[in-house]
């Protein structure tokens, strides 16, 4: 009697659910044109996942991009008829306690808020997710597309456990449980993208998952950037960062409008370098652990003891754009300084004022050296689209981007990358020298743009499936 009552709570179950499981899964004529585009991060600060969204409205697709709005999203998101923002909270205020149960209290909010969120909006024929930070969005966003019959699509811009051996450990129980947790639900999705052949690689033999190469590729924003333009964002940035103004012991003339790198001539409609201009260097960050800025400050120390010690160098405005928990860190140890040649700033730029500043600089340097090895950086990528050289530290697939000495220099330590910004500063402002050189090859070689890359690679992916 028991086993017979057991069966008839089985089927009746069954029989609930399964006209529960048809509705969730019904599709009309639009779903095939939807996408759901989800990062467990802020959109603003996300610009890999901005371009995927920015490239399906281009072909049609109603997106829906879910993710942290803790800055204000690119204009040219919120300007797409196509693409709604659905923000998702990050929980912090609300964590107090010990580590390890705050982390377990986050996970589950976080669980049920994309549960909640993915459940509720149209039925999506994709969902294109970027791991990391993978914890839990991979199993919610697993467990949706079982659900309502979407396909997932998760885009590996590195490993997430990996991020988390930096401050934890690698031995840490959490960094295991973290791995675990990618290495079994990482390959349930329909299909993989990651960022380097060399991850690819990795992604192959040592996870058993084919993941498609999707290289980072510039966005057509990021170009050299027109003087008149330079000029403009030069004097928008006087105004609250000082290393942007003339010198003050500057006569003012009449008709002249002076930035520390440009002037224009109202008489002549004109807008022309200044010939003694300091060299404009420039970073970006995430401040986090994985790039060490105390390399980047001590290399500007040892620059500034080689224009004291009688060196023909220009001086340096050297901007570090960025947010993210280690930038007060830094910044006290930036007011520590004590150098006269060399002025440091570290602001947030607006996302629009962020591609016009690289096409502005002189030349770009890198910090990031990958948790895993198997990432590149697309700050690097974005210098590159703009032709700014770069110096970046060296990590194990780097070469996949920058070639030492065609467009730009590879080094290892503090000492490595003052040699390298004398000797490239050295012929400074002259288009012959080496710095030079290493822009007009980067002309030469811009290559695909994001947009050709994309068509290629991803519509077809979404197209056929």
């Amino acid at each position: 009697l028991t086993v017979s009552w057991s069966v008839v709570l089985v089927i009746g179950l069954f029989g609930i659910m399964l006209p529960l499981l048809r509705r969730m899964r019904q599709r009309t004529s639009g779903t095939s044109r939807r996408v759901c585009v989800l990062v467990l991060g802020d959109i603003g600060r996300s610009p890999r996942m901005r371009y995927h969204s920015l490239s399906l409205s281009k072909h049609g697709f109603n997106v829906t991009f879910v993710g942290f709005v803790e800055t204000k999203p690119p204009e040219d998101l919120l300007k797409e008829d196509k693409i709604k923002i659905v923000p998702i909270r990050e929980m912090k205020a609300l964590l107090r306690g010990p580590k390890i149960l705050t982390y377990a209290t986050k996970v589950v909010f976080q669980c049920l808020q994309l549960l909640s969120v993915l459940m509720r909006m149209e039925l999506q024929s994709h969902i294109l997710m970027q791991n990391p930070p993978g914890l839990p969005s991979i199993s919610v966003a697993w467990f949706v597309s079982i659900l309502r019959g979407s396909r997932l699509i998760i885009d590996w811009h590195n490993y997430g456990y990996s991020i988390m051996a930096l401050s934890h450990g690698q031995g840490h129980p959490v960094v295991r449980l973290a791995e675990r947790y990618e290495h079994f639900f990482g390959p349930l999705a329909t299909h993989s993208l990651c960022v380097t052949n060399a991850m690819k690689a990795d992604l192959q033999n040592n996870w058993g998952i084919r993941a498609t190469t999707l290289y980072d590729r510039p966005a057509s924003f990021f170009r050299e950037t027109p003087l008149e333009v330079q000029h403009e964002l030069f004097l928008k940035l006087a105004n609250t960062h000082p290393q942007f103004q003339s010198s003050i012991s500057e006569l003012e003339e009449k008709n002249l409008e002076k930035t520390a790198f440009t002037v224009r001539d109202f008489t002549h409609d004109t807008v022309t370098r200044r010939p003694k201009r300091p060299a404009l260097l420039i970073s970006s960050t995430s401040w986090t652990e994985d790039e060490d800025f105390s390399v980047l400050l001590k290399a500007l120390e040892e620059y500034e003891g080689f224009v004291r010690g009688g060196a023909s160098l220009p001086s340096l405005v050297c901007v570090i754009t960025g947010k993210g928990p280690q930038k007060d860190h830094y910044r006290r140890l930036i007011a520590s300084l004590h150098l006269q040649h060399v002025n440091i700033c570290t602001p947030w730029l607006e996302a629009e004022d962020y591609p016009v500043l690289l096409g502005s600089a002189d030349l770009g340097v890198c910090l990031h050296t990958s948790s895993s090895g198997l990432d590149l950086p697309m700050k690097v990528v974005d210098m590159f689209g703009c032709c700014l050289p770069v110096c970046a530290i060296h990590f194990s697939c780097l070469h996949e981007l920058v070639k030492h000495e065609e467009n730009g220099l590879i080094f290892r330590d503090l000492q490595e990358l003052a040699e390298q910004l004398k000797s490239l500063l050295s012929e400074f402002p002259s288009s012959e020298s080496k710095l030079g050189m290493f822009r007009r090859n980067l002309r030469i070689s811009r290559g695909q743009c994001w947009d050709d890359n994309w068509d290629q690679i991803v519509l077809p992916l979404i197209t056929s499936s």
